[in-house]
């Protein structure tokens, strides 16, 4: 319960980094009717109508102390595209760290088996090598910083109607280049000490005796 809060109270290392990892489904929805864009005096119009064009899945990577952040969008959450999205995390954004610390949930996929299921032995095991995984308790997701994130670009776009995926991979690219520019970071205030005083019902029984 504890190693998360700890990680964020951390000070900046380039060569250890913390980042938040987390993922999130997105419908792809396109109008019915043909929008007409807002003029002087007037504000954009659209029909209520829509249709449903699939879905797909955006993985979030966030690092606070750095205002960084990447968007992948992939069609599926697969343990595969969960492997591929770490390995860029290691081998592109990263390759300079000696070792990645990354704050995720407990989904079945979020494990470095997913590594060795994906890759060859000799490459899982390098990757595997320089990642620190820190798991979010049950119930206790929010405490990923990436969350935070997420409800940001929710508001810029994800909760707009997008079609289909390129024009998603093209929103998002052009959201988190402007918040990237801008260092947009999370000012997080829950520490280790919060967490032993509010989160008590998710500690072991015996050390709340």
């Amino acid at each position: 319960m504890e190693d998360v809060p700890d990680v964020y109270e951390k000070p900046y290392d380039a060569a250890h980094p913390v980042v938040c990892f987390d993922e999130r489904p997105c419908f792809l929805i396109a109008d019915e009717l043909e929008v007409i864009p807002a003029k002087p005096g007037q504000l954009e119009r659209f029909d209520y109508t829509y249709k449903k064009c699939g879905s797909a899945n955006v993985f979030g990577l966030f690092e606070p102390l750095q205002g960084r952040r990447e968007m992948l969008v992939t069609e599926r959450r697969t343990m595969p595209d969960f492997a591929h999205a770490i390995k860029h995390l290691v081998d592109e954004l990263y390759p300079q760290a000696e070792q990645i610390t990354v704050v995720l949930d407990n989904l079945a996929t979020h494990t470095k088996a997913a590594l060795y299921a994906t890759f060859p032995p000799a490459q899982a095991h390098r990757l595997a090598r320089k990642l620190n995984f820190i798991h979010t308790p049950k119930h206790g997701s929010w405490l990923n910083m990436v969350e935070i994130e997420f409800a940001a670009l929710a508001k810029q776009c994800l909760d707009c109607h997008i079609p289909d995926i390129e024009r998603l991979r093209q929103e998002l690219a052009a959201r988190t280049t402007q918040r990237n520019r801008l260092k947009a970071t999370v000012n997080w205030h829950f520490t280790t000490n919060d967490a032993r005083i509010k989160l008590l019902k998710l500690y072991p029984s015996n050390l709340s005796e």
